[in-house]
């Protein structure tokens, strides 16, 4: 088979119907315009942004000018830092209920990551959403121990 091969299932495609050539046509004199009025003109109805009166298309996308889409399904996180953990006792277990207690999370529902900033002194038991590789080479260099729940 050649490109020249290709062609739509038969039936699939029809032609465009010829208007404005005369009256035994059945698409002679207004072609299908009318009388008169806007919609005769030539270049009418050309205006995307001109919808008389709804919400124009471009201002109906889900995205504003610049700064890209917003993925509907992204994860948000409560972000807490190492050196918000100094407050907990050696051998303590830290989980979100336990942040959420101590008023670390912004939103209690959203899951927690746990970020490498500042230090760690004592061990820690971690049960947390996610944590990134610093974070865990320090706590554990602490005789801490990380646990990651779905």
């Amino acid at each position: 088979m050649k490109l020249h091969d290709l062609a739509p299932n038969e039936g699939a495609t029809k032609n465009k119907k010829r208007v404005g050539r005369g009256i035994s046509a059945g698409g002679g004199k207004t072609a299908g315009r009318g009388q008169k009025g806007y919609g005769a003109r030539s270049g009418a109805g050309g205006k995307l942004y001109r919808q008389g009166g709804n919400l124009p298309f471009f201002r109906r996308l889900p995205f504003m000018r610049g700064e890209g889409f917003t993925p509907i399904n992204r994860v948000e996180y409560n972000e807490v830092n190492l050196e918000q953990l100094e407050r907990f006792e050696a051998n303590a277990e830290v989980n979100p209920e336990v942040l959420a207690a101590a008023n670390l999370l912004n939103k209690k529902r959203n899951p927690v990551v746990i970020l490498g900033r500042g230090e760690v002194a004592v061990p820690l038991k971690l049960k947390v959403h996610r944590i990134t590789k610093g974070a865990r080479a320090k706590i554990e260099a602490a005789g801490g121990s990380v646990e990651i729940i779905a």
